[in-house]
């Protein structure tokens, strides 16, 4: 089980909404993914939230900052629009590259970014809202905009082009705290045999462990629930401690 920290930045301060709306400042990106790092994240997500709105990401600096002292696989993502943009996430010390909008507009790139970096650096991000009765559509630019794709036809259609991971948001259960859209995974879970990190939900404890009955062989990001502290990661730790030995 990795736990991992995901981290949503807007003009160099992270932010957290409700639903991926109603964004708030809540600190440093660099302090606030040292301060995980330091209390034993496995990994570290960040995503510029407003990159794919104005075409560009603006974290290049920020990771390459982060890098010099936290050493856990991080993942960089938001305006990922270029093999040169990928290139230059990789040398400022991300370790894989999160592509969403780029992918949905155009998704023989992410065949092309397989192919240049190795699908091992490759993750597609999906943002998944809820449209009617086990039927979800894939959004994009921060859960702004439909993309008219189907989530379950999507997660096949990017595996078939060799992606090494998938991030599956839910952007109906982001920011609730009120557990994580079981529903949304159950829906995708056996199409899916990549790594998969879901998102969207975490307020307790028992929402990661309820999770981890009902699936196995998967990963969760968490972000309000840290921010917030409302849980930590020394918390998730001894619980699975607890439950195992």
């Amino acid at each position: 089980m990795r736990i991992i920290s995901r981290i949503d930045v807007k003009n160099e301060y992270v932010i957290k909404g409700i639903n991926l709306e109603g964004l708030r400042k809540i600190g440093d990106p660099l302090k606030i993914a040292t301060d995980y790092y330091e209390q034993g994240v496995d990994e570290i997500i960040m995503i510029d939230a407003v990159a794919s709105l104005y075409r560009r990401n603006n974290l290049f600096n920020i990771v390459q900052k982060s890098v010099e002292n936290i050493f856990v696989p991080f993942t960089l993502g938001g305006g990922i629009r270029s093999l040169h943009d990928i290139e230059k996430a990789l040398k400022s010390g991300a370790d894989k590259i999160a592509i969403n909008s780029y992918a949905t507009e155009n998704p023989s790139f992410i065949k092309d970014a397989v192919k240049s970096f190795g699908s091992s650096t490759i993750s597609i991000y999906i943002e998944a809202k809820k449209i009617r009765d086990q039927k979800w559509e894939a959004y994009k630019n921060s859960g702004r905009d439909k993309t008219g794709l189907d989530v379950k036809e999507w997660v096949k259609k990017i595996q078939d082009f060799n992606c090494g991971e998938i991030i599956l948001t839910s952007v109906d259960f982001e920011g609730v705290q009120k557990g994580f859209d079981l529903d949304l995974i159950e829906s995708v879970y056996n199409d899916i045999n990549v790594p998969l990190i879901v998102n969207g939900g975490c307020g307790k404890i028992d929402d990661i462990f309820e999770l981890r009955k009902k699936f196995e062989n998967m990963s969760f990001a968490i972000a309000s629930a840290f921010h917030y502290k409302l849980i930590s990661i020394n918390d998730i730790k001894l619980h699975e401690k607890n439950l195992y030995t």
